[in-house]
């Protein structure tokens, strides 16, 4: 929830920033760009450190580090400062985030999950709506360095809590199953450039840098370490795993087309309707209202439909929203259009995450959080570089047209998500199998860890 809110205030901050500081465009671009390539470049090898070294441990250094760089960042006596600490801001960002999740995958049995990924998409959705109109008071009364000074205190509580509380539950409180495994170092490091170097090169579009030809080698590289080292970053029961697959890859286009489809509507409302910022952001409340909605909603469709239909049924919703988007002037249906496109996304954030994070092994659990979360960032660098090359090339809505075919594209990666759950036949003996996929799914060796019980792959 800091995260989120603190990179939303600061969306509202920046142009503040950049008279104060006498900065140029480029340079209050790399305040964001900065933050994202090191969160993306370093998410899954800190997913790994917690595994190794406890999931509590890892979110409180990270919450820490965190608050103190928003310190370094709000006296920061120049530009150049402020993007050297949003790095470093962002390598702290990167340590807590799959913590969360980690934490959620160790605290809880895997069919008890649904409610606490719920709990944490809709607080997500509270920040993200909140930082706004919090950035704007903040820095319309006391200056941009305000939203930065706004995480000190939460960081402070949140990471002295997590250092000082324990739960009997978690057993990420001392190094786990994983302790033993080398961090693998090198993986790590051709990831984090292989990763660093995709999201450059995405912010950088239409041009072509040279992150673009150094992302591919690093890729490379790394996928030829990981078939031939004995100990791999990404463990195989994770990436393995198509059900994980499919939801990253869902993750991916979901939030792609989310972001891309906002940075087209803000030029639509304000360029083409004439709207002012303020009508604007009235306008896109019921996007807000419906994220936080949905996720209680797809704790229930979940467990009553499965993944694979509530995924799919929420793309189709996604899609449709940003059709309706397309074709919109009048207020009523642009509130129908945003309203669409947030119960959509919601949805999808919650059972997608659900799936990539009951799937993995509690030993596993960082480093499925740290893909998860890598999916959340790479997502929205691709939807909105996707947006702006399209806006150059053409008609302003064209964007929002092209990312509804891209959600709706989305749906055969669906299949290969759990369905729902099946009739049990009473007239089975005790103990013998019940059909389905129980025995695919015990055999994949998805409940290691401290929660044992074998679950059949539809009681998602």
């Amino acid at each position: 929830m800091v995260v989120a809110l603190d990179g939303t205030v600061l969306t509202v901050a920046q142009p503040t920033l950049r008279r104060d500081l006498d900065a140029s465009f480029t340079q209050v671009q790399w305040t964001s760009t900065g933050y994202l390539v090191a969160v993306a470049g370093l998410l899954v090898f800190a997913g790994r450190l917690g595994d190794r070294y406890g999931h509590r441990r890892t979110f409180a250094l990270g919450m820490l580090g965190f608050g103190a760089a928003s310190a370094g960042i709000a006296l920061a006596p120049d530009v150049g400062w402020v993007i050297g600490l949003r790095v470093v801001q962002g390598v702290f960002g990167a340590l807590l985030q799959p913590a969360t999740l980690g934490m959620l995958r160790a605290a809880y049995p895997p069919e008890r999950l649904r409610t606490p990924i719920a709990v944490r998409t809709a607080s997500i959705g509270v920040a993200a709506a909140a930082g706004p109109v919090v950035g704007g008071a903040l820095t319309t009364e006391f200056g941009w360095r305000a939203v930065f000074l706004l995480n000190i205190v939460p960081a402070l509580v949140f990471g002295l809590l997590a250092l000082t509380s324990r739960d009997p539950r978690d057993r990420r409180d001392r190094p786990g199953p994983a302790a033993g495994v080398p961090l693998d170092l090198p993986g790590a490091l051709l990831l984090a450039v292989a990763l660093a170097c995709l999201v450059h090169t995405l912010v950088t579009l239409p041009r072509v840098t040279w992150s673009a030809p150094v992302a591919l080698l690093a890729g490379a590289a790394f996928v030829r370490h990981e078939r031939r080292t004995s100990s791999p970053l990404l463990p195989p029961e994770v990436v393995g795993s198509r059900a994980v697959g499919a939801a990253l890859g869902v993750l991916v286009i979901a939030s792609a087309a989310l972001n891309g489809g906002l940075l087209t509507c803000v030029y639509v409302l304000q360029d083409d309707l004439g709207l002012t910022p303020l009508r604007s952001a009235l306008l896109s409340l019921p996007l807000a209202a419906l994220l936080v909605a949905a996720a209680p909603t797809s704790a229930v469709l979940l467990r009553r439909s499965g993944a694979r239909a509530t995924v799919a049924g929420a793309m189709v919703v996604l899609a449709a929203g940003l059709v309706v988007l397309a074709r919109a002037s009048a207020p009523v249906a642009l509130c129908a259009g945003f309203a669409l496109v947030g119960a959509g996304f919601g949805t999808v954030m919650v059972a997608a995450t659900h799936v990539v994070v009951r799937q993995a092994p509690a030993e596993s659990a960082g480093v499925a959080g740290g893909l998860q979360q890598t999916a959340m960032n790479v997502g929205p660098v691709l939807g909105v570089a996707t947006a702006t090359v399209l806006m150059g090339l053409g008609a302003a809505r064209s964007p929002l047209v092209v990312l509804a075919f891209v959600a709706a594209a989305a749906l055969p990666a669906c299949r290969a998500l759990p369905g729902g759950s099946r009739p049990v036949p009473a007239a089975l003996p005790l103990g013998t199998p019940a059909g389905g996929s129980d025995a695919t799914h015990t055999d994949h060796g998805a409940e290691r860890g401290p929660h044992t019980r074998s679950l059949r792959d539809h009681e998602v």
